[in-house]
């Protein structure tokens, strides 16, 4: 979950954006065991270490700014796109302190949560009261064809390009025939940078639509946040994708 706000840009680049993604070692839902660990040889392992540590730090003021912004135009979008009526399975992919967690919740689904920050996990766990999964989004341990949706808001434009169609199939194979995947990512110039120790790739449309279509993806929809400004105050590319059945 990142603060869904007009962000600004520096050579196309949308560098504030206030983000986190989840790059530490998995952690098993019931017995919270260690699984795929990423080595500490591997130089993945200090990307992660760098960004986490930030949000670690920061865990209470990154809830306290971002708790009451609205992006219910996304959920609905996702629910919309799925059409069917609660319960849904649905994975919020980098849950953060879980602010759209609870609302899949009190909507009726049955969320889970995904988040690479142990202090996140924490907080979304007591505040949604739902299962939360604490993975690395670079060692994913996901059931295969059990979500119905996945929302991914503001979390997937952390995944380095050598990584993302990886990832992007496994997301594909979690969701069930016809399922869909909601993403949510700041665009730019399509390059790989540091924002004050945070890791991030901004996409522009037309590259991140034929990463998400190799990985198997069918093309759903996409539109630009905030609503209602002009295209270039809309930093936000928002993106709609399904399983095929």
């Amino acid at each position: 979950m990142v603060r869904d706000t007009p962000l600004a840009a520096s050579g196309g680049q949308a560098l504030d954006a206030i983000a986190r993604f989840g790059m530490v070692s998995a952690v098993n839902q019931e017995s919270k065991t260690v699984k795929g660990e990423v080595s500490a040889s591997d130089p993945r392992a200090e990307t992660s270490r760098i960004t986490l540590d930030y949000y670690e730090g920061r865990a209470e003021a990154f809830w306290q700014g971002t708790r009451d912004h609205d992006v219910s135009q996304n959920r609905e979008a996702l629910l919309a796109a799925i059409g069917r009526p609660a319960p849904l399975r649905i994975l919020d992919l980098g849950c953060g302190p879980g602010r759209d967690l609870a609302e899949f919740a009190r909507a009726g689904h049955s969320p889970t949560g995904l988040d690479g920050a142990s202090a996140f996990v924490r907080m979304a766990e007591a505040y949604a009261g739902v299962p939360v999964w604490q993975q690395d989004f670079l060692s994913l341990d996901l059931p295969a064809s059990h979500f119905d949706g996945v929302f991914a808001n503001a979390c997937l434009f952390h995944v380095p390009l050598s990584e993302l169609p990886r990832v992007l199939r496994e997301l594909l194979a979690s969701l069930v025939p016809g399922g869909v995947l909601f993403a949510s990512n700041p665009r730019g110039d399509n390059e790989e940078s540091w924002d004050r120790g945070r890791f991030g790739v901004y996409h522009d449309w037309e590259r991140w639509r034929d990463f998400v279509l190799t990985a198997g993806f069918e093309e759903i929809d996409h539109y630009y946040r905030p609503p209602g400004l002009p295209r270039e105050q809309q930093p936000w590319l928002a993106t709609l994708w399904r399983r095929p059945a």
